[in-house]
Parts: structure tokens; sequence; C-alpha cells
């Protein structure tokens, strides 16, 4: 090793201030991915069943917010089929709102796969 030179280190410096700028931008973008995440969890998306007749709204913390179902369709003979269209319903809430947020995370990471976000 020449002299002044430690092992590790490149000639040239500037290790500490790219070092610092990583962070700062690591450190950014994990500040708008937080706002994110607070703007997609006010979100809402509404799913339906059997042409229209049961919607479910889901939010952005993947909360059931709302169930409407029409009278028609509420028949005291074949409740399986009402829980069958609520269950429907709710899973494509759940699948809409879950591919909005990768969405809109993945505009912000630009498809990186971060650990524990979603």
């Amino acid at each position: 090793m020449g002299k002044g030179m430690r092992a590790g280190k490149k000639p040239g410096g500037g290790g500490a201030g790219s070092m610092q700028k990583q962070l700062a931008q690591v450190q950014a973008m994990q500040r708008r991915m937080e706002e994110l995440q607070a703007e997609l969890e006010e979100k809402e998306v509404e799913a339906t069943a059997g042409g229209g007749a049961v919607s479910i709204t889901v939010n952005g913390k993947k909360e059931i917010c709302k169930i409407a179902i029409k009278p028609e369709v509420v028949d005291p003979d074949d409740v399986e089929m009402l829980q069958d269209l609520i269950m429907v319903a709710a899973n494509e809430a759940m699948r809409q709102i879950e591919e909005l947020s990768q969405s809109e995370m993945g505009k912000l990471t630009g498809g990186l796969s971060i650990p524990g976000l979603m």
C-alpha cells in the first residue's frame, strides 16, 4: 500500500460524500413511500358480484368499509348463493386494492422489490 492509503479506501476520495448523498436519497425515498402509503390508505375500491346484486367497498388499509346487498338477492331458501356473492365481491375488492397498492408503490420504487412493503 502506498503512503497515506488505508485498506479499503480507493484513491481519489469522495467515498464519504457519495455515501451521504446515497443515504439522503434513500431517506427521501422512505419519506415518500410513507406519504404514498398514507395516501393509499385513504383510497377505496368497490367490487360487485351477481351483476351488482352485492357490492363491497374496501379501503387501502384492506378493511371492508361498506357492503350493499340488493333486497331481491336475499332469498332465505338460498343463503349459500348470497354467501358466495359476498365472498366473490370481497375477494375481488381485496385483489383490486392490492393491485392498486402494488402499482403505486412500483411507480415510486421503479419496480424494486423492497421487503416489508405492503
